[in-house]
């Protein structure tokens, strides 16, 4: 018998190679909104939502200076940040846009709502909210039916805080 993972387990952080640490810095604290909470030095900072000590870790420790992986490469496809409901995802994505980032798609995909993007650094990123349970598509059996369809990013800002 194969090990489960407990199911309170969660993702508590990312940690991200960057090339120029102020650049990340500034992306994550001012598009995205996240609080910085300590530097070291000029190569690492850490930053959160919330006060918890990270949810974002940046460093130059391997990066510093360098370009994104090559498309055909392996590495993180995107970090997923979750957003409690729609007007906190709609203030971000406003920000997003505000910053003149560009948008590479958004989906509804039926038990949450998704837009992706890029950082500075070619990371990519994936802001959503997810449906309440009892609103998640199912079949006959109870199947979570997730789909990729259109998703109305104008209604989604006109929501914004």
């Amino acid at each position: 018998m194969s090990h489960k993972t407990h199911p309170q387990t969660s993702i508590g952080h990312v940690h991200l190679k960057v090339s120029n640490l102020d650049r990340a810095i500034a992306f994550y604290r001012d598009v995205m909104g996240f609080e910085l909470q300590v530097t070291y030095g000029t190569q690492a900072a850490f930053l959160s939502a919330g006060g918890y000590h990270h949810h974002i870790g940046l460093n130059t420790w391997d990066s510093r200076g360098g370009t994104p992986p090559a498309p055909g490469t392996t590495g993180l496809y995107h970090v997923a940040f979750l957003y409690p409901d729609r007007a906190a995802l709609a203030a971000t994505f406003k920000s997003v846009l505000n910053a003149g980032v560009h948008i590479s798609g958004a989906a509804d995909h039926g038990v949450s709502e998704a837009i992706y993007f890029n950082d500075p650094d070619g990371n990519g990123i994936e802001i959503y909210r997810d449906r309440p349970q009892e609103e998640w598509p199912r079949d006959a059996s109870g199947t979570i039916k997730m789909s990729n369809t259109s998703f109305d990013l104008d209604a989604l800002l006109a929501e914004a805080l």
